[in-house]
């Protein structure tokens, strides 16, 4: 693999809350795509951090409990788990070679949360597999919908991806297993890009 290819990371999260210093990740979901390919699809569900504050009504969007969460493996397993997969793909150690990170507001949201639960493994080299900028197709359909964007009851992924065209069955909603699929559809879309 080249450091030439084009390398995305989709990816969702389902957290405790919506303070990433102070909550923490119960699912990670997403799929990594090499030059238009999707080569690999993965879902941890992950005990948030010993220190996380978990707010009921997140759980509720997230439709889990809190014995489900807390019974999920240590957030460690999931981290060497994640760090092995990326390295098949990129070379942590030349900085050129890194992902994109793909997702539905994530640069507001997720990548936080996510910087956060490297830092939480005592991992300080994101930025080793990760190009510091971010693909946000929040912000890529903000443009393709900014002569209507008055016309949204709100902008909700769900909402986009109906306005595009896309199936959403809503009871799989907030799952981010399911969220991520949904997002890649409208990443193709508003990309022009059907390949995937």
């Amino acid at each position: 693999m080249t450091i030439n290819s084009e390398k995305l990371f989709f990816y969702d999260l389902e957290t405790t809350g919506v303070l990433y210093w102070k909550n923490g990740i119960h699912q990670i979901s997403g799929a990594i795509r090499i030059d238009g390919d999707i080569t690999e699809r993965f879902n941890y569900n992950v005990a948030p951090h010993k220190s996380a504050i978990i707010e009921d009504e997140a759980l509720k969007v997230g439709n889990v409990t809190r014995e489900q969460i807390m019974s999920y493996p240590e957030m460690k397993v999931a981290h060497r788990e994640l760090t092995t997969m990326l390295s098949k793909y990129v070379d942590r150690f030349n900085k050129k070679d890194k992902f994109h990170l793909v997702g539905y507001n994530i640069n507001s949201f997720d990548n936080p949360f996510f910087r956060a639960f490297f830092v939480q493994n005592l991992d300080n080299y994101f930025g080793s597999w990760f190009w510091s900028d971010s693909i946000d197709c929040f912000v890529l359909a903000s443009n393709r919908f900014r002569r209507e964007r008055n016309t949204f009851p709100d902008f909700k992924q769900m909402t986009v991806a109906k306005r595009l065209g896309i199936e959403v069955d809503e009871s799989k909603l907030h799952d981010a297993e399911y969220d991520i699929s949904i997002c890649i559809q409208i990443f193709n879309i508003l990309t022009d890009d059907q390949k995937a």
